[in-house]
C-alpha cells in the first residue's frame, strides 16, 4: 500500500503547497483512493507535482462535512467522472464554527449532494472485502475544541456526519480525518486489530489544556500500532505528544508511506 499526503497544514518541502486541510492519495492492490479532498484545488496541484493522475481514482471517502476536508469536491468532479464518492448524508447539512459570538459557515456545497458519483451513507458501509467505512462508538476523551463547532441548529456538533476508513491488508490501516469523535471511540468502532492509525487529533485550539493532552498521550501510548498524525493536531501539540509517545510521527504534505 502506498500513501501520499496531498494536503496538510504543514510541509517540509517548498515544492508542495501547504494549506489548512487534509487529503491523502492511497494505492492498494485493488483501488486508487482519495481520503478527503482539502479545501480547494490544492490537492490537484500537489498531485501533479507527485506525478499522480487523479482521473484514475476509483474511490473517494470524505471524512466529514467541513470545507477543509470536502471543499475540493467540485474540483475533483471536474477531473474525474467515474469514481464513487462516499460521504455521510448528514455531511451536507449546514455546519458552523463559533468565533466569539459569531457563527461562520464551514460546510460543503449542498448543491453537489445529488451528483451521480455521490454515494450517501447513513452509518457503516462495507465497500468490499478490502475497504470498510465505519463510525466511532462511545464518548470517551473528546477534544474540547469540538465546543466551538456547531451543527445545523447551531448547537455543539455531535459529529454524526463523521466517518473513518479501514483498509484491510497485511497491515490494517485506519484513516480518520480530524478524529472529532475521539481516538479511543474511533478504535472502538472496528473490531479489527489496527496496525497504523492516520489522522489529526483536533488539538490546535486554545481550549485544549494539559489534562486533555495527558489523557490523549496515555491512550496513544497504550496503542500497540504506529500513529501518523497531521492537519488539526498542530505542530506545537504534536511535539508534546511525540515526546511522550514513541509511536507517533507527523506526516507532512508531500510525504509518502509504503506499508
Amino acid at each position: 500500500m502506498k500513501i501520499v499526503s496531498l494536503v496538510d497544514n504543514n510541509t517540509q518541502n517548498s515544492r508542495y503547497k501547504a494549506v489548512h486541510g487534509l487529503s491523502f492519495y492511497i494505492e492498494t492492490d485493488n483501488h486508487k483512493i482519495l481520503f478527503d479532498l482539502g479545501p480547494n484545488r490544492t490537492f490537484l496541484r500537489n498531485a501533479e507535482m507527485k506525478g499522480i493522475d487523479l482521473s484514475k481514482v476509483d474511490t473517494v471517502v470524505i471524512s466529514h462535512g467541513h470545507f477543509d476536508h470536502g471543499g475540493g469536491l467540485s474540483a475533483f468532479l471536474a477531473v474525474n467522472n467515474s469514481a464513487k464518492i462516499y460521504i455521510q448524508r448528514s455531511a451536507f447539512e449546514k455546519h458552523y464554527c463559533k468565533v466569539l459570538f459569531l457563527a461562520f459557515s464551514v460546510g460543503i456545497k449542498k448543491s453537489l449532494m445529488n451528483r451521480n458519483q455521490i454515494v450517501l451513507l447513513d452509518g457503516n458501509y462495507d465497500i468490499d472485502d478490502e475497504l470498510r467505512i465505519f463510525q466511532a462508538v462511545g464518548d470517551t476523551l473528546i477534544s474540547p475544541c469540538n465546543k466551538t463547532l456547531l451543527d445545523k441548529n447551531k448547537q455543539i456538533d455531535k459529529f454524526e456526519h463523521e466517518q473513518n476508513l479501514l483498509i484491510k491488508s497485511d497491515k490494517n490501516v485506519l484513516f480518520a480525518g480530524c478524529s472529532h469523535k475521539g481516538f479511543v471511540n474511533i478504535l472502538n468502532g472496528t473490531n479489527e486489530t489496527i496496525d497504523i492509525y492516520i489522522g489529526g487529533f483536533h488539538t490546535m485550539g486554545k481550549t485544549v489544556d494539559d489534562d486533555y493532552i495527558d489523557g490523549l498521550c496515555e491512550r496513544i501510548a497504550r496503542f500497540e500500532g504506529k500513529v501518523y498524525t497531521c492537519h488539526c493536531t498542530g505542530l506545537k501539540n504534536f511535539s508534546k505528544i511525540a515526546e511522550r509517545c514513541s509511536n507517533v510521527s507527523y506526516i507532512y504534505v508531500g510525504n509518502e508511506l509504503v506499508v
